[in-house]
């Protein structure tokens, strides 16, 4: 579902802010984006043009709308968040992604780095921390919060996670952790197939692939360690 964001909403743009910073917001919770959409609305400086509630929406709407700033949930139902954000800066390659979670899995922020987001915020934060990262996030910096930069490193070249981490997703792939946090849904690989745009076979191998390097031989037992990691929420 999508529900355009009012164009020219920010009326002190043209006096202080000359030009608004374009955001598009995905949450499925419907209070949440409606209340983030009611605050950036009312402040200086921001238009929000877009909200959706699924991934697929959020990547329709910044191919039609090449926003400044999306602002993603990360557990959604359907396509997984950060696929979309992959999609997202392949598309619309000017658009910044911050990702906005309840949670702060090492594996989430993990993820989140590696499809190159500029910012993770959590729902707990303040309205005006989020305002000032999507503000620094849209002029070219990064914003983490302060629980997320616990665990990461930030230098010039941008943000990454510690090299000292160890964990056995190490072992797989960028796709096979996909593959994996579809699995920890609950999907068939039909599902997951559809999901990721890839054929059941190629689903098919992904699985043995990922069953022989985590040495896990049962699907059940998968979906377990896939929550353990954080791919995905019980």
């Amino acid at each position: 579902m999508m529900s355009p964001g009012k164009s020219g909403s920010c009326g002190a743009c043209s006096v202080s802010h000359p030009r608004c910073i374009r955001i598009l917001l995905c949450d499925d919770q419907a209070l949440v984006r409606h209340t983030l959409a009611t605050w950036l609305g009312a402040a200086p400086g921001f238009e929000v043009v877009a909200e959706t509630d699924s991934a697929d929406d959020a990547i329709a709407e910044a191919q039609r709308l090449k926003p400044d700033v999306a602002l993603l949930d990360i557990d959604m139902p359907g396509r997984l968040s950060f696929e979309a954000a992959r999609m997202i800066r392949t598309i619309s390659p000017q658009t910044k992604v911050i990702f906005l979670s309840g949670f702060c899995h090492d594996n989430y922020v993990e993820q989140a780095l590696s499809v190159q987001a500029s910012g993770y915020l959590l729902k707990g934060d303040r309205p005006d921390e989020i305002m000032e990262a999507i503000r620094k996030v849209a002029g070219g910096s990064v914003f983490f919060s302060p629980a997320v930069q616990s665990r990461i490193v930030i230098d010039p070249g941008g943000a990454a996670a510690p090299p000292e981490r160890h964990s056995r997703l190490k072992l797989l792939s960028r796709r096979e952790i996909e593959v994996l946090g579809y699995m920890g849904r609950g999907l068939a690989k039909k599902q997951i197939a559809d999901a990721m745009h890839l054929s059941t076979n190629t689903i098919g191998r992904h699985v043995t692939s990922i069953m022989n390097k985590l040495d896990i031989h049962d699907r059940v037992e998968l979906a377990r360690f896939a929550i353990r990691e954080g791919l995905v929420q019980p």
